[in-house]
């Protein structure tokens, strides 16, 4: 059974005759550990219909460019064969998300949906139960704790968090059974876009922007395939590696979070099998951070915006406005990776490059970005500009929570300094003392 703190009634209509059940995906863009397709099943099944799985295809994402596109329809590809084994259909059509579900939902008896978090995509799905003339009903699949669940506010720390989701976690942290239509629809005749192509269906949708990131395939197999290899072969590690670029001792799983390929809950339970203290620091990124990621997006409109970040670390970084700086770049020189610092260009790079950057170094990243703007409100916008930009994983929770960080969200005060104030500082000179910074450059100029 799917809990029914899971399950929210976005409107008032009542079920109706229809041709189908409508499974509106958009974030858990998967066919496994997927609570919204299980739970569509089974309204389908009780209602004797078939099921139909529909998926809106917008060119005009915020920030989003032809390399976010490319892994995403590589794993809507592998969605769409796994659904058609189950005897579901899978409908692509290009257009906004919402009017795509509204339009399939004259025919539904129900509709369902999943959930996600950004101002974006509760706006979605805010037009599309305000204007269907069926039930929209969402399915949270992509927190392991439902957000309000987990707490009724924005939390101001880890530390606050933690206590209230750990609380939580034993009644949501459960296997998912995996639900068989009684009635297939792959013989209707439903109009969809074609998914055997990639560039043919960018390029039908007008999908521009930068693209070259060749490291990273989307899908759920590959998804799984890097959780299965980060288990056996780095989990062990983590205590003493995960900071440390070089070695890069990381999962490698937050764009395939990212776009809902793959569940948190499954990693989570394939963790806990290999109970060690590697797993429970990585568990704690993955469910107490996260989640307070996802916890900050939900309660605070502002996210994205200096607004967002609490008022000591706002008034600190003001009062040092004018403090002089010994290098300004910009832009356009830092996107290019221009910089007098190897290892920051080495970062930049490699986000160029692959769409990824080592958390660790992301962070150093960040901070440099304060010291080398003008003012910290433009350092803000740098940094989310080119963070959502190229990263595979930005415009997500996870990526906004984390370019707040560099400037004093979900963090503390520190003794005041030049430049950044009370707002934690990071130089050089603490990543050579780490680890082997410089094997890191060398990694990064060594790639194609």
């Amino acid at each position: 059974m799917i809990p029914d703190a899971r399950i929210a009634f976005l409107n008032n209509c009542h079920i109706r005759k229809g041709r189908y059940v409508l499974y509106w995906m958009q974030q858990s863009q998967r066919a496994r550990f997927n609570h919204a397709l299980e739970y569509a099943i089974h309204r389908a099944n009780e209602l004797s219909l078939p099921l139909v799985v529909c998926f809106g295809l917008t060119a005009h994402f915020p920030n989003a460019q032809k390399r976010h596109y490319r892994f995403m329809i590589e794993g809507l590809s592998e969605t769409k064969k796994a659904l058609n084994a189950r005897g579901i259909a899978f409908v692509i059509r290009i257009g906004n998300p919402d009017d795509v579900a509204l339009e399939l939902s004259r025919e539904a008896a129900i509709t369902i949906t999943d959930r996600g978090y950004l101002r974006i995509q509760k706006a979605w799905r805010a037009r599309a139960a305000s204007n269907m003339e069926c039930p929209l009903v969402q399915v949270e699949s992509d927190a392991i704790v439902p957000v309000e669940e987990a707490s009724p506010k924005e939390e101001y720390s880890a530390g606050t968090f933690r206590p209230k989701i750990l609380r939580r976690l034993e009644e949501f942290l459960l296997p998912l059974a995996v639900r068989m239509p009684k009635k297939e629809s792959l013989g209707m005749k439903i109009f969809s876009e074609k998914l055997d192509d990639v560039e043919t269906l960018m390029d039908k949708a007008n999908i521009g922007g930068d693209d070259g990131v060749t490291r990273f395939k989307g899908g759920t197999a590959n998804a799984l395939t890097r959780l299965h290899e980060f288990t056996a072969r780095q989990l062990p590690y983590i205590p003493d590696w995960r900071n440390d670029p070089s070695r890069e001792c990381v999962s490698l799983l937050s764009p395939y979070l990212h776009f809902g390929q793959i569940s948190p809950l499954e990693i989570a339970m394939e963790i806990r099998v290999h109970p060690s203290e590697g797993a429970d620091i990585f568990l704690e990124e993955l469910i107490v951070r996260r989640e307070l990621a996802i916890n900050f997006v939900y309660y605070n409109q502002h996210y994205d915006s200096y607004e967002c970040l609490p008022q000591w670390a706002r008034r600190t970084l003001e009062e040092h406005c004018d403090d002089p700086r010994e290098y300004v770049y910009t832009l356009e020189e830092l996107e290019n990776a221009r910089t007098h610092d190897p290892y920051w260009n080495a970062a930049q790079r490699e986000m160029l490059k692959t769409g990824y950057m080592h958390g660790y170094m992301r962070m150093y990243w960040g901070k440099k970005i304060i010291e080398w703007s003008p003012l910290p409100r433009e350092a803000f916008a740098r940094a989310l500009y080119l963070n959502n930009k190229y990263q595979l994983d930005g415009r997500d929770p996870n990526s906004f929570a984390g370019i707040c960080w560099c400037f004093g969200k979900h963090d503390r005060a520190w003794p005041a300094r030049p430049i950044f104030g009370k707002v934690r500082y990071m130089n050089a000179q603490g990543l050579q003392r780490k680890f082997d910074i410089e094997a890191y450059v060398k990694k990064i100029e060594a790639m194609k």
